[in-house]
């Protein structure tokens, strides 16, 4: 029996071989992602405060307080080491004015004090990395920022305090890791006149609240071992 091929079926067989003719295309993979390059990310860290001279612990705040003499040599300074960082660091920390407080000259009026110490932040070849001002006028205890225990005044205080709360900002350069703070010169004016003092291993101002924002410097790879070549060549020799 023969069989007739009709037109819908010759187009279906047509269009089968056509397909199985036609070159397939290869599935192209997804591009690979690129490994992402690990930057330094930044850090905020203290920076601890080794007092050449301490003015003590504040009653209120918990900080420590640091006195900053005056002087031009940066290895007899207010040393700060800060991490190795790379790029610029910058160096924070709160500055404050030296009072002396009287109780008797505040119950007198006489209290009054204007105060403006200045101080030099210098790298350990000499070189000034910035200053730090505070201004600071006082009339009685209430304009202080605190007070510091360890004192024979009343309630064991001590009649030195930490005035104004000033904060400074140091751009610290990637190769330098101490900072020297010095003072440069303490203007005081009171009710009987003015006087500046900038004699070497004066005391000048306060520092607290030391920190850094820093990028760590990368690590240096372990330096490679050398193939230890003693003896080589000697074996099956009698």
């Amino acid at each position: 029996m023969r069989r007739v091929l009709t037109a819908g079926g010759a187009a279906l067989l047509m269009t089968v071989a056509l397909t199985a003719a036609a070159p397939q295309k290869k599935a192209v993979p997804p591009p690979k992602k690129q490994a992402a390059s690990k930057a330094p990310v930044t850090k905020t860290e203290p920076v601890p405060l080794t007092c050449p001279e301490s003015l003590g612990q504040g009653v209120k705040s918990g900080r420590r307080f640091c006195e900053v003499y005056a002087g031009r040599v940066p290895a007899n300074g207010f040393l700060l080491h800060l991490p190795k960082h790379k790029g610029t660091a910058i160096l924070r920390f709160n500055l404050h004015n030296r009072q002396m407080v009287s109780p008797s000259q505040v119950q007198s009026g006489r209290a009054y004090t204007r105060a403006t110490a200045t101080i030099g932040a210098l790298a350990p070849d000499g070189t000034l990395l910035g200053r730090g001002v505070v201004q600071t006028e006082f009339r009685g205890e209430s304009d202080l920022f605190d007070r510091v225990g360890g004192g024979a005044g009343p309630g064991g205080l001590k009649a030195v305090a930490p005035i104004g709360n000033e904060l400074i900002s140091i751009e610290v350069p990637e190769k330098v890791n101490d900072v020297s703070l010095l003072g440069e010169k303490l203007v005081v004016t009171q009710m009987d006149g003015q006087q500046t003092f900038s004699a070497e291993g004066r005391p000048i101002a306060v520092v607290s609240n030391a920190q850094v924002e820093y990028k760590p410097a990368p690590a240096k790879p372990a330096p490679k071992k050398k193939p230890n070549t003693r003896g080589a060549g000697k074996a099956g020799k009698g």
